[in-house]
């Protein structure tokens, strides 16, 4: 089985490193007390307030100063027609080699517009303050109808499209494909999306070679039923958050004076005189891109239910590369709409941002060899950004039928990374178990018998 949360952690902790090599964190202040210092007053915020501890109530989105803004991401393109720019056909799909999207008649290639860009999304996240909203990651109106009427604008004939399935569909009388464009207010349509750039085939190489090195200890079910070219290409939706934060942690920390052993009995023992002191941290906090699922189905890490957590495990993704949405790049893959709020996920986020915190907070404290425990942790929101994104991965799935478990193998469509989900023979697991735990026993004791004899 899949360890998600390790795979997280490790992800965290990365996403952390990249931070601080970008200089995401300043203004370190420190301070080292004498131990018996009482420690400084901390209590734990109001309900919805900005501030944030390991164990307070939920935060609000909507962050200090309360003030909140909105920037309209919507395209520039009517609901209807999305044309080639050279010669105006609406045969456009999207070319996974590159990640540009290519007309089929005159062959010409070319991207989108850089979201970030394009929508001013690229303002430094020292400069946040209060809420930024991106239209794409409003809320979600419940009475919005899944079913849409495009009017088509080359023939006049009106197309339903069900947002549910799809974005695009083609007018049954002119044939020209008919794109929805336009933010609606149901989570169809996110602010941008990050192209393809592992094509089909490579998807298929990684995951056959993914399954080929745990066949061993794979059900044969699984192994006579796998089909690696059922992979399919998906656009999941994600919100990414940037912060503007301060970060402060208080605790107690000890540095080693002193190592000596001591003879109990027959027995000698290590000990250690360590001189301990009450310290904290304080520091700014800048994090960009915290990448967070916004399908309330895939946020649901529950292992009894499922293995989708293992679309964790393919983080991060270059989210800085992502263009601004047309509906042309989902041609020839599927996609799934946000169905969360802001408010559904912010604790998450804050949390995610807080576990950077913490391992900033580490980095300062190499001076305590003996180590530091944090008894105090406070997240102080200046400032928020969010941005929906349909981000891509290539997604083979497997029922497995005597357990009722849907098990996956993911491949991140930008960078490769690939991890999955592969029922075993727990029959043949407990049994290598046990002959490596006896032959493990046999060594240990013939270790001591020649000790002894020696």
């Amino acid at each position: 089985m899949f360890p998600g949360a390790n795979e997280l952690g490790r992800y965290i902790r990365r996403f952390a490193q990249e931070q601080f090599e970008r200089g995401g964190v300043t203004n370190n202040q420190g301070s080292q007390q004498p131990y018996g210092v009482p420690e400084a007053a901390g209590g734990i915020p109001p309900q919805g307030g900005p501030d944030t501890q390991k164990a307070g109530p939920q935060p609000s989105p909507f962050v200090e100063g309360g003030e909140v803004k909105y920037i309209d991401t919507s395209s520039d393109k009517a609901q209807g027609i999305s044309r080639c720019p050279r010669c105006g056909s609406t045969e456009i799909s999207m070319r996974a080699a590159t990640g540009k999207l290519i007309c089929h008649y005159c062959r010409h290639e070319w991207h989108e517009g850089s979201m970030e860009q394009s929508f001013g999304l690229d303002t430094p996240v020292s400069e946040l303050r209060g809420t930024v909203i991106a239209s794409g990651a409003s809320n979600i109106h419940e009475s919005t109808e899944d079913v849409l009427t495009l009017k088509c604008q080359a023939c006049g004939a009106e197309v339903v499209v069900n947002t549910q399935e799809a974005l695009h569909a083609r007018c049954h009388w002119c044939r020209n494909t008919l794109t929805i464009n336009a933010q609606l207010p149901n989570g169809a349509v996110p602010d941008g999306i990050l192209p393809f750039s592992i094509t089909r085939q490579d998807a298929i190489a990684r995951i056959t070679e993914f399954v080929k090195k745990r066949r061993f200890f794979a059900h044969p079910q699984f192994t006579r039923q796998f089909a690696p070219e059922e992979v399919v290409g998906v656009y999941l939706p994600y919100l990414t958050m940037d912060a503007n934060a301060r970060v402060t942690v208080e605790g107690e920390g000890e540095i080693q004076t002193r190592k000596y052993q001591v003879k109990v009995g027959d027995d000698w023992e290590t000990r250690y005189d360590a001189d301990r002191y009450r310290l904290g941290r304080d520091f700014n906090l800048y994090v960009d891109d915290v990448t967070i699922e916004s399908s309330a189905d895939r946020a649901n890490i529950d292992p009894s239910r499922n293995t989708n957590n293992i679309i964790n495990t393919i983080l991060p993704f270059d989210t800085k590369n992502a263009v601004t949405y047309n509906a042309n790049y989902l041609r020839g893959f599927t996609s799934e709409k946000r169905d969360v709020n802001l408010d559904g996920i912010s604790r998450d986020a804050y949390e995610r941002v807080l576990s950077i915190g913490r391992a900033r907070a580490n980095e300062l404290i190499r001076s305590y060899d003996r180590g530091v425990r944090w008894q105090f942790e406070r997240l102080r929101v200046r400032g928020t950004r969010w941005v929906s994104l349909y981000l891509p991965v290539w997604l083979y799935s497997y029922y497995e039928e005597r357990t009722g478990l849907k098990h996956y193998v993911a491949v991140n469509g930008r960078t490769g990374e690939t991890m999955g989900s592969v029922p075993v023979r727990k029959a043949k697991l407990l049994a290598i178990s046990g002959i490596i735990g006896v032959v493990g026993l046999a060594l240990s004791c013939a270790a001591i018998w020649f000790v002894v004899m020696t």
